[in-house]
């Protein structure tokens, strides 16, 4: 049961990148698709590509906000640089639709320059 709920909340993530213009290049749960690779020692869900822009998906839990290490966690993951420096990877996190006003809130804490790099995706 718990395994399902966290596949159909990466489909949902995955069906947002899509209408964004993303294309996934790997994706977790998927059938013809590889896992992507881990984030500096953190999972991650999906990576997708748009022109030149990498994307990075993460689907959280309210008990994964709740954690203290939460903050950590995205700026390690967004402190990664993958191949070319200049371009910087986006973060698309995705929450459940009652958590998105407490993800916001923990988000505007971080430094300008990290959270002009993610972006909230409500789910459902």
């Amino acid at each position: 049961m718990i395994q399902r709920y966290k596949r159909e909340r990466v489909d949902l993530l995955i069906d947002h990148l899509w209408q964004q213009g993303y294309i996934t290049l790997s994706r977790k749960y998927g059938k013809y698709l590889p896992a992507p690779p881990t984030i500096s020692g953190y999972e991650v869900d999906s990576i997708s590509k748009y022109k030149k822009k990498l994307a990075v998906g993460i689907t959280i839990s309210e008990e994964e906000l709740n954690d203290l290490q939460f903050l950590t966690k995205l700026e390690a993951i967004l402190n990664y640089q993958m191949r070319n420096p200049v371009n910087r990877v986006t973060l698309f996190l995705g929450v459940p639709n009652n958590s998105v006003i407490k993800a916001t809130m923990l988000i505007s804490s971080m430094r300008t320059e990290v959270q002009k790099h993610i972006k909230i995706v409500a789910l459902q």
